[in-house]
């Protein structure tokens, strides 16, 4: 994990929540169905907005900013403005160096 350090990566990891929007947001044409009159519908090309992380969570909005805020710091996740707009990606790349990690380092 050259460029991350652990120990943020797996406090951010230690969480439900945040562990399944990092699956939602690894598929997000299943998780998140396309709406085109939704201005949301725009995630597709930038990632997801917090808007669709918020209504599938069923968690606050400040809630669910604060754990992709946390998933960002831990490299995890990438965010994009847009307008007003912040969509959220996963960091695939981030993700292979912790499953390396994992696998040589522990």
């Amino acid at each position: 994990m050259d460029f991350m350090e652990p120990v943020n990566v797996f406090k951010a990891l230690a969480n439900a929540s945040r562990i399944r929007m990092l699956k939602w947001l690894g598929d997000p044409d299943r998780y998140f169905p396309f709406d085109p009159v939704s201005p949301e519908a725009l995630s597709r090309k930038h990632g997801v907005c917090v808007g669709l992380l918020q209504k599938k969570s069923g968690l606050s909005q400040s809630t669910v900013s604060h754990y992709l805020a946390i998933l960002q710091k831990a490299g995890l996740v990438t965010a994009s403005r847009q307008g007003q707009w912040t969509y959220y990606k996963r960091n695939e790349k981030a993700l292979k160096s912790v499953s390396r990690f994992l696998k040589e380092e522990i």
